[in-house]
């Protein structure tokens, strides 16, 4: 049998061993968690913008790919389709930004955010989608909004 100074020797072994082991295990067992929610997240926001591009593709003819001005100009219901691609098109944004963004973001945040910022400068170097960005904001998260519209006055000084 064993004595009560062993039992007393092996609960403090657990104590100073075990406990802090347990603690590590699970503070990274919450990094990975988070990470993986992280990961998640950032494919649900990659697969509403490829949703987005393939809409895009279904309305070719208002040629939403294209970075030079139409050959012709848009008819009344092709602007009111662009239009609302542009409404889908900021809502995306509005849940990257709100979602990903952070101004102190740590290495893996800013690499998702970087992919959105781009996406955003490309869509603001076109000056159709500049000049509906007044009407696609209102109601819009303020911050973003004045994220958007930088962008886009950056876009409409510096267009390369």
């Amino acid at each position: 049998m064993i004595s009560l100074e062993t039992w007393e020797l092996l609960s403090y072994v657990v104590t100073v061993v075990g406990l802090p082991f347990a603690i590590a295990v699970f503070l990274w067992e919450q990094r990975k968690e988070r990470l993986a929610d992280e990961e998640e997240l950032h494919q649900r926001l990659s697969t509403a913008y490829t949703d987005f591009l393939k809409l895009v593709l279904d309305n070719a003819d208002l040629q939403l790919l294209r970075r030079q001005p139409l050959d012709q100009p848009l008819s009344d219901e092709q602007q009111e389709r662009r239009f609302a691609l542009f409404g889908i098109l900021i809502s995306i944004f509005e849940q990257a930004y709100v979602m990903v963004y952070e101004p102190d973001m740590n290495r893996q945040r800013q690499r998702m955010w970087q992919n959105w910022a781009d996406y955003i400068d490309d869509w603001c170097a076109r000056a159709d989608f500049r000049s509906a960005l007044p009407e696609l904001l209102r109601g819009e998260d303020e911050e973003f909004a004045d994220y958007i519209r930088s962008a886009a006055d950056k876009s409409a000084v510096d267009p390369a």
